[in-house]
């Protein structure tokens, strides 16, 4: 057990006996204990391979290449349409991974052995999803902002494609365009950090959050 991760379980305050159930079992299959994103990540040969991740209805093993997991006991589900790579098993209640904790394992060492053969999941390219039709229009009548976007990672290309087409409405939609277009033009990605205090710059990890403000 990483001492670093003591800490996170220490000061939990909902599905504390869950997780830590999920702490031993996942051990117990070899992983190494690390905690990233503010939270327990276990990877083989550095590698990530599983996280333990607390919701508000729910905690779970967040598999990152779950898709390529055999979902043999139809265990592993899918957060959104858009999520490509990673699949959770979720749990509402210790008793749930006590019963299931053979299976459990069986999914871990699969895991491993994904990575141990250097699988890879076979992503979308950012051209291969749709651009709202909103935001083609956006980029039709302003030429910067059309260079700008372009001018941007596929990664953050994606994200932004991704947000705009998420909202159900077309007005809604269109919000959100103008909202982030000004960050477009100034090449900023949808996540990355524009307070300048994450220590993940530029992607934000939230840590600016915990860091004392002069309230002068």
């Amino acid at each position: 057990m990483n001492p670093k991760v003591d800490e996170f379980f220490d000061n939990l305050t909902k599905w504390e006996e869950e997780m830590e159930l999920l702490r031993v079992l996942v051990l117990e299959c070899g992983l190494t204990e690390e905690l990233k994103w503010r939270v327990p990540c276990y990877t083989f040969q550095q590698a990530n391979v599983v996280l333990i991740h607390g919701f508000k209805e729910y905690c779970a093993l967040n598999f990152f290449k779950g898709a390529l997991i055999q979902d043999t006991d139809k265990l592993l589900t899918q957060q959104t349409e858009n999520v490509q790579s990673g699949r959770q098993i979720r749990f509402v209640s210790k008793q749930e991974i006590v019963e299931k904790e053979a299976i459990l394992k069986t999914y871990i060492y699969q895991a491993i052995e994904v990575e141990r053969a250097g699988l890879k999941v076979d992503m979308k390219k950012t051209e291969d999803f749709d651009t709202p039709e909103e935001f083609r229009k956006a980029m039709e009548g302003d030429q910067n902002l059309k260079s700008a976007f372009e001018a941007l990672t596929p990664g953050r290309q994606r994200a932004y494609k991704l947000y705009f087409a998420g909202a159900k409405q077309s007005k809604t939609r269109e919000t959100r365009i103008a909202k982030y277009t000004p960050r477009i033009l100034k090449g900023i990605g949808l996540n990355d950090c524009v307070c300048g205090l994450s220590k993940k710059m530029p992607s934000c990890d939230g840590s600016h959050k915990s860091l004392a403000v002069d309230p002068r």
